[in-house]
């Protein structure tokens, strides 16, 4: 079993806290609100005296009341204990506490792929490929796979000692690191595709992610620019005016980028700012089933005003506002506040029957061009009109949940042969023995014949059947997967991950629509 240690973005639509949901001396209850309260305290007091065994208070209410009182409502509204406000805080900052690695972990064995700049691991010279063999004198191969997890997340916020060992070297040295705070990017990769043609994927909106999408951008030679590929495929969300800052990167000033509306919130406008930098190269943007939240935000305003091509799958359809509001004991609240409307006035919230959120919804200036055109048509005026929505030049768009692509590009499925040779890690594992027994890559590299060859036999020697049918089939894919993991180990996870974003099929058919922006964008 093996893992890339990484912290995930938080998939929540993050706004400042509505006024009057919450304060520290909240304003006495309604009637209704006070009578549903001594109902639940009477519930309590009759499950705390009569219960077979002692009550929990903080699991029975937290964890049995309060969530499952949020789970009746919509999939997205949370109670945030402690560490999982903290974190969130963390996230929204862009930045964590811990020694800045994110390392390859399996059983017996721990493996620096990529140190952040700047951090503890960085500044003590820890590199890719360097071996952790010991944490505070415990030794790694000792240690059972969800035991050694346990000593990693314990460790993260402490002073350790770890025994490292250096490629080429047999005798572990000794390194102290003191955890620090680490910042997390959410541009986690940007490289040029091809000369005038710039790649970069925006992982989650965070703060200073507009910043970091200009610094990436500006690395490489925006006059020379001649097109943009804005990779957002499973890019889960994060602060919404994050991302209406990085459209106004690409937008014309004060044009909208989207609406929100909320019965305890007022409708707002956000539209694009006058920014420091902005980049008008034509645009496509890659887009999947998990981009969602404020990746969508985006996406459906380069959409709505003819800025960018959208090209994948269609995405997720979240199109709610959490509201995430500070509770005692430094706890939190993830509340559905509202939702946010396109520029042309679209919801892209997916309907999720059983919940609040059964029925799509458009704003208040879409329903009155909605309800005109089904009147003249004779449509159900329980659903929006087919056709009712277009972007500024005039396209079609349309509803229903998340953003429909304007060229739709199948993303890659592995077959359960190769998912499975993935998922158990003999991929990475021929690849460490790979570099155990011929040392570092000589550039450039690619995998030749007797190396698959090899790596086919190792399977074998594993107890792994390998079919002839799919053996054909993926010979390709398990070529790029294994300089993949070679890379990863020789030269760091920034490096690899690009081999893996060349080598994907779907990011190459993206980039090949450039020649065709113009033309997709007048609706040919």
């Amino acid at each position: 079993m093996k893992s890339i240690l990484r912290i995930a973005p938080l998939a929540a639509l993050l706004f400042p806290a509505v006024p009057g949901l919450y304060s520290q001396t909240p304003p006495a209850p309604p009637d209704d609100v006070a009578a549903q309260a001594a109902r639940f305290t009477a519930l309590y007091s009759a499950i705390e005296q009569n219960y077979v065994e002692p009550i929990d208070p903080d699991h029975a209410i937290f964890d049995g009341g309060v969530r499952g009182m949020l789970s009746a409502l919509d999939p997205f509204c949370a109670f945030l204990d402690r560490d999982q406000f903290e974190l969130m805080q963390e996230q929204a900052r862009g930045e964590s506490v811990g020694f800045g690695s994110i390392l390859y972990v399996s059983v017996g064995k721990i493996l620096i792929l990529q140190t952040a700049r700047g951090s503890p691991s960085f500044r003590a010279g820890l590199a890719p490929g360097d071996e952790i063999v010991s944490i505070n004198g415990v030794r790694i191969d000792r240690l059972e796979f969800q035991e050694l997890i346990d000593l990693l997340k314990s460790s993260r916020s402490h002073p350790v000692r770890l025994g490292v060992i250096h490629p080429g070297r047999l005798v572990p040295e000794d390194f102290n690191l003191r955890p620090a705070t680490v910042a997390l990017p959410t541009v986690d990769k940007s490289f040029l595709w091809s000369p005038g043609i710039a790649y970069l994927h925006i992982a989650s909106f965070e703060e200073k992610t507009s910043e970091e999408v200009a610094a990436a951008l500006d690395r490489m030679d925006p006059p020379r620019l001649k097109g943009i590929l804005l990779d957002l495929r499973d890019n889960h969300g994060g602060i919404v005016e994050s991302a209406a800052a990085v459209a106004s990167l690409f937008l014309k000033p004060n044009v909208m980028v989207l609406s929100t509306r909320g019965r305890a919130m007022p409708e707002k406008d956000y539209h694009a700012a006058t920014m420091p930098r902005h980049y008008d190269q034509p645009m496509v943007v890659l887009v999947n089933g998990e981009t969602a939240s404020a990746a969508e935000v985006l996406a459906a305003a380069l959409q709505d005003h003819d800025r960018a091509v959208i090209a994948g799958q269609p995405t997720y359809g979240k199109g709610v506002i959490q509201s995430v509001m500070e509770l005692p004991e430094e706890t939190g609240l993830a509340l559905t506040a509202g939702q946010y409307f396109t520029p042309s006035g679209r919801s892209i919230q997916r309907p999720l029957a059983g919940t609040a959120l059964t029925f799509a919804s458009l704003s208040p200036s879409a329903a009155t061009k909605s309800d005109a055109a089904k009147s003249s048509s004779g449509a159900d005026p329980a659903t929006p009109a087919a056709g009712a929505f277009h972007t500024d030049d005039g396209r079609p768009v349309g509803i229903g949940g998340g953003i429909t692509p304007d060229v739709e590009i199948p993303g890659r499925v592995d077959d359960p042969w190769l998912g499975f040779v993935t998922q158990r890690g003999y991929v990475t594992s021929y690849a460490e023995s790979y570099l155990s027994s011929h040392g570092r890559l000589a550039e450039p590299f690619d995998v030749p014949p007797e190396m698959l060859e090899d790596f086919k036999q190792s399977l074998e020697g594993n107890g792994v059947r390998v079919p002839d049918e799919f053996w054909s089939s993926d010979q390709g894919i398990l070529k790029i997967r294994i300089k993949v993991e070679l890379v990863n180990l020789v030269y760091g996870l920034d490096r690899g991950e690009e081999v893996a974003t060349r080598g994907d099929a779907q990011t190459q058919q993206a980039a090949a629509l450039f020649p065709r922006v113009a033309q997709i964008l007048r609706g040919h």
